[in-house]
């Protein structure tokens, strides 16, 4: 199966997922002269071919899965060749034996790729084991658009949904807190006030929601805080998969809400993210219908609308500290919109070929962009002709996230993979991705955890069009 066909598909699928309204009618056959016979033998035969097309989808993923592998190790080979001196001895024993005989060419490539196989492939498991899935948030029966955590305690997270709801789970367990039920249409982001139980959701009911995200830890935390405790020396060797406390075993039923704090309207389109403003005191959002809006998070009044941008918005996200925002959009652009100037800068960046999925800002100066043209780029605010660093990749980029203290970016894609990089663009790893974890379907977003740390049991989160939420511990090692 073509590769390209395929993740078109997978796009096409993920934006009829975000429409506000669903329309799954249920089936109805046309009157028609075809026998009954006829039309169920049909039907049998087009069955027989989704399977075959089903069993051939999942032969694709596994030849991927196993052509990713080599080139990884390929890579690693590299890099011990450039900095081992044997290495580099070996490496030009080799070129000059290219120049006398093509049949001391092989025996010696053979010789060198199976003893530098043989030390990569215990490296490389061991940095698969080092990063893995210790929770697993599940609840949500559609795909699941974004995870964000919160900024102050109690630390939970928040998740957003093609079903149409938006929950809050208790981070320690993977319990069901909190499910908010106000939205008619796919909840397609949800994002925590900086300093108030409080939460907005954007939906493609082309609202936003304000909404009290209060909760209170369940009772049968206490008696789990041991076991939490026991799992913070986490080495990655000991342990291979940590499996998640069902919320129907631990029988604590969420809080249901219903209806928003305050609900701002005045988009024409599918609302498609919505962040705080430094301070959070206003709201801004973005939409398919081309503009961003501001709006008072007391009142819900629209202060301004934002225009520029040739085609749908995808995302928005707001400065922590600065009244700066950046807006990404399917006309390849993403744009800075400076609040702090009282005639409103605004700053296009022009440096990727198809959709801007995400972008966000990392160190105070640098904001961290992604593409469907399968790149992440790393510009800086004092000087935005050019990238700092072009970061390439094997699949689109969707809602990625940079860690608040080690400056680490988890990148998430159409293709199941989640990858590290530093700011630098020196690519840190891959999480594992197998039958026992990892995603099955695209990753949608990612999120790292504000108190990031070595020895946090959980600290970052990802979701995915396979409705997984998983927690994931990053073994990081410190910084020299």
């Amino acid at each position: 199966m073509d590769g390209t066909t395929k993740f078109k598909s997978k796009r096409a699928a993920k934006q009829r997922r975000h429409t506000s309204s669903e329309t799954r009618a249920s089936d109805v056959e046309a009157e028609g002269l075809l026998p009954h016979a006829r039309r169920s033998r049909l039907y049998n035969l087009f069955g027989q071919i989704e399977r075959e097309f089903e069993q051939l989808y999942a032969d694709n993923l596994a030849m991927q899965e196993k052509l990713e592998i080599l080139n990884d190790r390929l890579e690693q080979v590299t890099g011990t060749e450039k900095d081992a001196d044997d290495g580099m001895d070996g490496a030009q024993s080799i070129k000059q034996s290219v120049k006398k005989s093509g049949s001391q060419i092989s025996q010696k490539l053979k010789l060198t790729y199976k003893t530098s196989t043989s030390k990569i492939v215990s490296s490389f498991r061991a940095s698969t084991s080092a990063s893995q899935v210790v929770r697993d948030f599940r609840g949500h029966r559609d795909g699941v658009w974004e995870v964000t955590v919160s900024r102050t305690e109690p630390r939970v997270i928040a998740t957003a949904s093609a079903d149409h709801t938006a929950c809050i789970w208790w981070i320690q367990t993977g319990t069901c807190l909190l499910q908010y039920l106000g939205h008619s249409g796919s909840v397609n982001s949800v994002r925590f006030h900086p300093t108030l139980d409080v939460a907005v959701s954007a939906s493609g009911d082309q609202t936003c929601h304000i909404w009290k995200a209060n909760i209170s830890a369940p009772q049968h935390v206490e008696n789990l805080k041991a076991l939490s405790s026991g799992e913070d020396d986490l080495d990655g060797s000991e342990k291979e998969y940590v499996e998640t406390v069902d919320s129907s075993d631990d029988r604590h039923e969420p809080t249901f809400i219903h209806q928003a704090m305050v609900e701002l309207q005045g988009h024409s389109g599918v609302v498609i993210a919505a962040d705080w403003m430094p301070g959070g005191s206003q709201v801004i959002s973005a939409s398919w219908d081309r503009t961003a809006n501001l709006y008072d998070a007391e009142t819900g009044e629209l202060i301004t609308t934002l225009t520029g941008h040739d085609q749908e918005l995808t995302n928005v996200c707001a400065h922590t500290s600065q009244k700066l925002v950046v807006t990404t959009s399917k006309d390849t652009t993403f744009r800075l919109w400076d609040f702090r100037d009282p005639s409103m800068k605004v700053n296009v960046f022009q440096g990727h070929t198809q959709h801007v999925t995400s972008a966000v800002f990392a160190g105070g100066d640098k904001v961290i962009s992604g593409s469907d043209d399968r790149t992440v780029k790393v510009w800086d605010l004092k000087n935005m002709r050019s990238p700092l660093t072009t970061i390439r990749t094997d699949s689109a980029v969707n809602r990625l996230s940079v860690s608040p203290h080690q400056n680490l970016m988890a990148i998430p894609h159409d293709n199941r993979h989640i990858r590290l990089y530093d700011l630098n663009g020196v690519r840190i790893g891959r999480l594992p991705n197998n039958k026992r974890q990892g995603h099955s379907r695209m990753v949608c977003a990612t999120a790292w955890a504000e108190d990031l740390s070595e020895t946090s049991v959980v600290n970052l989160f990802s979701c995915g069009f396979d409705r997984h939420v998983f927690g994931w511990h990053i073994n990081l090692l410190p910084k020299e």
